[in-house]
């Protein structure tokens, strides 16, 4: 038996072993920082088997036997998705975590396998953040839309036609200096057609950074299983920012390839695309959404000064998985008067401003505590001041809260699947109602042409198919374990006194309202043509032609003509001159009846494995019924006809005209027809704007109640019950609530013409 006479040699190796496990860890986490253990994702391979062929023809088919007078002239109705993310892009990336309630990487590649066998879309494209971008990413992105093409069969009758383009990501502070997200699209794939690299938003607001010290360190340890795609999100993130700045002033075509190009604009951006002289397509999109959109933003700015050009941005994205942004609303969520300054309007009968709740709940606090209800009015007061300055972080100034005590303020109650915090003056109706008479012999309109698509961040073009899957086939996503949400979203202390500071300088996670927005994400929509045929050339020359339309996911067949013009029928998307009222046509057919699970070419495609994994088990499966379409409802845009005409007209009538016309429908399975006309067109004499919707009956979608908001006998809103991003809603929880999908027609636009 040994016996040790001397403590330090105990002491010895137990100190050596700390020091071992501390030096080891202090290198670990110094390794970490450095980004040692990241890498870069790839773009992964497309399968290599196109859908069959009798598959398409189906298709077509299927639309000659609803309407074989539409098809006469050889047109048929495609339907694709112009707006799709990758895991290339950083957001995207982020919600792609384990802890974020992802399912991890969904790369180029992905996006193709799932247009072509899950969604079975006509054509789409990825449009992944120009501002998150690499160099090597967006080669990978090349050459992934070049593999797909390559595999879609015959190019003349191709499966599918995949194209290029990128996110021009814009978000000011204030609305003078916002002008909001264009989708960049070309038309050819080659080096020589597309640019050597994307070019993103620079500007205020803009966030370029990577994760601080605290986060690169902290968030390998929330999910310790998915610790090396955190690593590998940290190395991305690395990458996009370290890359060198473009020199200002140079010839895009003179620039080196590596570095990170901007514009500020959309002036910039539309000449550097003069530079780079390709057949591009520029598609605004979300400028309702008030996530990020300051208040009080609206279109006006983006007439003047060269900001628009209609040679490039001519469509308009009306619907996406953060949802609509077509319709026009008179309240607002702040005012701003003529000198700037902004002031909290209040309540209506139909819109509870954020501002005004703000104040509500510091009344309430303080009024609580039994301090005197003159002073809590004047902190009341001040508290509605504080929000409306700061914008889109105005929430920050009441502390100490539950999202669910905002109620359902600053949401649009009686809006088709409205945008988060919609902002109306971001609108497209209110877009087609604005007017720029700087040039006054040359007045300038934005006359758009509808679309829809997904907006969808998890390589899933045209989700809209079918509605389940809420995490997988929505932008639904959010810290899943509570002790890591509390710490990305730490609550404030209580008080029953307003916080004051300027917010708008707050990093995004603070700074934007993430977890009331999602109860307002979708499965998305979807952009259908009408095409001459199935090749690039067919598509995008209908797109050139505007021969477009929008719907909210379901494949909704759309016809919309003005049928006494001097040129005989012409369709939607068409500008007119004429003194005679118009007539019109609006024909649709309903979206096909989806059966469960996917068809056969599908599993003959995909592995079991791979189809449950990117399709989660459900494709695009229509059975031989349709639904019904139940009414058309028309409206009729009168834009601005000198400088500073109001909204509200003399006789009291909006220029915006929503609902003008409703036709309702018989129930067929062969869909609905109907003709009006405006007798008050020559009376008026002035340039009118229409478009129609098609209404489908009712079915189930995500979200469709948002925040499921309960009121009292006088209409007040009592009480909401979010569909929450994390585990306080039960995953399988879909969320669903009955609502009409819709189709909306590109407008006509009838410029009135004296005899």
């Amino acid at each position: 038996m040994t016996i040790i006479s001397d403590p330090t040699m105990l002491k010895k190796p137990l100190f050596m072993t700390t020091a071992a496990l501390a030096l080891g860890s202090s290198l670990y986490l110094a390794l970490a920082y450095q980004g040692a253990f990241g890498k870069l994702e790839s773009a992964g391979s497309v399968n290599p088997t196109p859908r069959p062929e009798q598959v398409t023809q189906q298709g077509q088919l299927a639309q000659q036997k609803v309407s074989p007078a539409r098809q006469q002239d050889g047109n048929q109705i495609l339907f694709g998705d112009l707006h799709a993310h990758t895991t290339y892009s950083i957001d995207a990336f982020q919600y792609s975590l384990s802890m974020m309630g992802g399912e991890g990487a969904h790369p180029p590649a992905d996006a193709c396998d799932f247009a072509r066998y899950c969604s079975a879309l006509d054509f789409f494209s990825i449009a992944d953040h120009a501002e998150h971008s690499t160099p090597d990413h967006w080669q990978d992105t090349k050459d992934s839309i070049r593999q797909c093409n390559a595999t879609a069969g015959d190019p003349s009758n191709p499966d599918m036609v995949a194209f290029l383009g990128f996110e021009w990501t814009h978000a000011g502070t204030r609305p003078d200096n916002h002008y909001g997200h264009k989708n960049v699209i070309f038309k050819g794939i080659e080096e020589h057609q597309v640019p050597a690299r994307p070019i993103y938003a620079q500007g205020a607001g803009i966030v370029n950074r990577s994760a601080s010290p605290a986060e690169r360190l902290i968030m390998p340890f929330f999910d310790p299983a998915d610790r090396q795609r955190v690593f590998d999100f940290n190395k991305l993130t690395d990458t996009v920012y370290g890359t060198p700045e473009c020199p200002a002033g140079v010839h895009v075509r003179a620039l080196p390839a590596d570095c990170r190009e901007g514009a500020a604009s959309p002036k910039e951006l539309f000449t550097k695309l003069d530079q780079w002289d390709f057949d591009t397509l520029v598609i605004p999109h979300g400028n309702a959404w008030g996530v990020y959109t300051p208040p009080g933003t609206t279109w006006d700015k983006q007439l003047k000064n060269g900001q628009q050009r209609s040679d490039y941005q001519f469509m308009i994205e009306v619907f996406s998985g953060h949802g609509n942004s077509e319709e026009y609303r008179d309240w607002r969520s702040v005012e701003i008067d003529s000198i700037g300054n902004t002031h909290c309007p209040a309540p209506t009968a139909d819109y509870l401003p954020s501002c005004h709740r703000a104040g509500d709940i510091i009344l309430e606090r303080c009024l609580a505590e039994g301090t005197n209800h003159t002073e809590c009015e004047l902190r009341a007061d001040l508290t509605r001041q504080i929000y409306a300055r700061n914008g889109v972080a105005g929430h920050n100034t009441v502390s100490g809260l539950l999202f669910e005590d905002w109620l359902d303020s600053g949401q649009c109650r009686d809006c088709f699947l409205p945008a988060f915090n919609l902002r109306p003056g971001g609108s497209a109706q209110y877009a087609l109602s604005v007017t720029n008479f700087d040039d006054p012999e040359n007045p300038q309109r934005f006359d758009f042409a509808f679309i829809a698509s997904s907006d969808n961040h998890v390589g899933r073009p045209g989700t809209g198919y079918k509605e389940f899957d809420r995490y997988g086939m929505t932008e639904t996503s959010g810290v899943q374990e509570e002790f890591a949400r509390n710490l990305a979203y730490p609550r404030s202390e209580y008080s029953t006194l307003p916080r004051e500071g300027d917010f708008m300088s707050l990093p995004p996670v603070k700074k934007f309202e993430h977890e009331r927005s999602s109860s307002f994400f979708y499965t998305g929509g979807l952009v259908a043509v009408h095409s001459s045929g199935r090749d690039r050339d067919s598509v995008w020359q209908a797109m050139q032609n505007k021969q477009v339309y929008g719907t909210s996911g379901e494949r909704i067949l759309l016809w919309f003509d003005l049928l006494n013009n001097d040129q005989g029928e012409v369709p939607m998307g068409s500008t007119v001159h004429q003194s005679e009222a118009p007539r019109f046509r609006v024909s649709a057919v309903g979206a096909f009846k989806q059966k469960p699970g996917c068809p056969d070419y599908v599993m003959d495609g995909l592995s079991t494995e791979r189809m449950e994994s990117l399709c989660r088990g459900e494709c695009y499966n229509p059975g031989d019924e349709r639904q019904l379409i139940t009414r058309i409802e028309i409206v009729r845009v009168r834009p601005q006809m000198n400088e500073g005409e109001p909204m509200r007209l003399s006789d009291g009538s909006s220029r915006i005209e929503d609902i003008w016309k409703t036709f309702e429908c018989e129930p067929d399975q062969n869909g609905c027809s109907v003709e009006f006309s405006d007798p008050e067109f020559g009376s008026m004499q002035r340039d009118v704007t229409y478009y129609a919707r098609a209404i489908q009956e009712p079915a189930p979608h995500i979200n469709a109640d948002n925040l499921r908001t309960r009121f009292d006998e006088n209409g007040e809103p009592i009480r909401v019950q979010p569909c929450y991003s994390d585990k306080r809603t039960e995953p399988s929880d879909n969320c669903l609530a009955m609502t009409e999908g819709r189709a909306w027609s590109s407008p006509i636009f009838v410029r009135y013409q004296s005899r």
